[in-house]
């Protein structure tokens, strides 16, 4: 495999940016249209959640609209698990007078009885303002531990910050995906969003360090040929990790209960995010900043 990344980084560097920019207007728009930039679960909101089997395939659509035609609200969450024809609803809270009008409107439309209500309770919101900043914190805390610990390594500033910025650049595009799918926002997104910083780092370091020990050879080529030739003997180590992962974590999503695929789902995305970022931009990001600084000494 012989392909020039450094030279075609631009092209890399505009994919990039034009699917942050995709999330972005995703979350403007949806913004705008009153649904909220995320589509953030009860353990942020607090709400009342519903589990009820409806005993036939129902349209969630379907669904909504009765939930919609008892307590006005436009945008309740319905979805059906996986192999059944149970169906989850969470919806902002709701007194009890109207908690039994919506069931009983349930009852009506769909022929439900009592039996079918298998379950209706009130939900805080557990992940408060002050949890949500936590876990801002901690994910700044551990990208400034993490160019600390490249620098040091590496002995080059300018490599542990092009590793933070692979980094940035995946928590963007995890964002990005969960702002355009509406997939719902919480606390497993949050330590999925920590375990894939520290997974994708690990492919960074490995093509940095491969970088390092063909400089320390002496060989006489041009930077850009150098970091060719590191990532392409790097390569197959970083497409087989990320897949082999991915392949497990897809098989986590695909047969593990409700809770582990809200784990997995954004997994996955990090994992091919990661892979991208760590092979097509992290290096080809040191290589703009050595550049940079070579055009502004000779100037």
């Amino acid at each position: 495999m012989n392909f020039d990344i450094v030279k075609n980084r631009n092209k890399f560097f505009a994919l990039s940016i034009i699917l942050i920019a995709i999330g972005v207007a995703a979350m403007i728009f949806n913004g705008v249209q009153g649904k909220g930039i995320f589509n953030f679960d009860i353990e942020f909101t607090g709400g009342t959640a519903m589990d009820i089997n409806m005993g036939k395939e129902v349209s969630n659509t379907d669904i909504s609209k009765a939930i919609t035609e008892v307590t006005g609200q436009s945008n309740p969450q319905v979805q059906q698990v996986l192999g059944t024809n149970e169906v989850m609803i969470k919806m902002q809270s709701v007194d009890s007078d109207t908690r039994t009008k919506l069931t009983d409107k349930l009852k009506e439309t769909f022929g439900l009885t009592d039996e079918s209500i298998l379950s209706v309770q009130d939900i805080s919101g557990s992940m408060s303002g002050e949890m949500q900043k936590t876990a801002a914190a901690a994910v700044a805390i551990a990208c400034v531990a993490m160019l600390i610990y490249v620098s040091i390594r590496f002995k080059d500033f300018k490599m542990g910050c092009c590793s933070i910025l692979a980094l940035l650049h995946d928590i963007c595009i995890m964002i990005s995906f969960y702002a355009v799918f509406r997939i719902p926002v919480n606390n497993s997104f949050i330590a999925a969003l920590l375990t894939v910083l520290g997974y994708s780092i690990n492919a960074t370091i490995v093509i940095f360090d491969r970088i390092r020990e063909n400089k320390g050879m002496g060989r006489r080529m041009e930077l850009k040929d150098m970091i060719n030739l590191s990532l392409m003997q790097t390569m197959r180590r970083s497409l087989y990790t990320s897949l082999t992962t991915l392949f497990a974590i897809g098989a986590v999503y695909a047969f593990g209960v409700k809770s582990i695929r809200e784990f997995a789902l954004p997994m996955m995305v990090g994992i091919i995010s990661g892979a991208y970022s760590s092979v097509l931009l992290a290096s080809s990001l040191w290589y703009v900043m050595i550049n940079r600084k070579k055009k502004a000494g000779a100037r």
